[in-house]
């Protein structure tokens, strides 16, 4: 099998659930990749790529690569206009270290394909605990915080402790030994005694973003 097997987009996903399909492109070859975005181009339908490596954009067409919007820090890319958003940040993306910002960035990116604005708190981790402290009113009152955090994971949990809103902990695949590529950090968030917290998968930024949206989207209809 040469790996390039056909690929069938569920076109109707926006429909029943609020969001757009995207394209997670860790397993998909550069050929894939291009054929997916060439058929939205014909059809000028709008695309979220994920999990997009740096080399796998390098090596795409020309014109495939001209017409995406590529944020090499989440390895994400855009296809189409992404609305602008004229309403202050409904969700706040808080994460421990400077390690933790790709999967941030992740859900950033998921968040404005959707014209949802975000507001971004970088390295303020529980090690120097006054940082977060510091910030804690720029994200209080917003409905949704997504949380992210490797080593331990404790940032969730306090996070869920001091703020009202839904809290969505993502737990990040760095640290050293024992943290075992995120799964430490992951089980710190699904052990947490802070009532409420939401957990996605290890690094699945996306995944947190789309959460945050199903919870903006069902306020929205309330």
């Amino acid at each position: 099998m040469s790996g390039d097997w056909d690929v069938t987009p569920d076109s109707s996903r926006r429909e029943r659930l609020g969001f757009d399909e995207t394209v997670f492109c860790a397993s998909k070859s550069v050929d894939q990749i291009g054929r997916i975005v060439a058929a939205a181009l014909e059809t000028q339908t709008s695309l979220l790529l994920t999990r997009l490596a740096g080399d796998k954009f390098s090596e795409l067409a020309g014109r495939i690569a001209a017409e995406l919007d590529y944020d090499a820090i989440s390895r994400t890319a855009i296809l189409g206009k992404v609305p602008a958003s004229n309403e202050a940040p409904r969700v706040a993306i808080v994460s421990a270290g400077s390690s933790d910002v790709p999967v941030a960035r992740e859900a950033v990116r998921t968040l404005n394909y959707y014209g949802r604005a975000v507001h971004e708190i970088y390295d303020v981790g529980v090690a120097g605990l006054w940082r977060l402290l510091d910030r804690l009113d720029e994200f209080r009152e917003v409905p949704v915080v997504i949380t992210v955090a490797g080593m331990e994971g404790a940032l969730p949990s306090v996070v869920a402790g001091l703020v009202p809103g839904v809290v969505i902990a993502v737990p990040v695949g760095c640290g050293y030994g024992v943290a075992a590529n995120g799964v430490t950090a992951l089980h710190s968030a699904l052990a947490s005694c802070a009532p409420g917290l939401v957990v996605v998968n290890v690094d699945n930024g996306y995944g947190a973003g789309c959460a945050a949206l199903r919870i903006l989207n069902a306020a929205d209809r309330g």
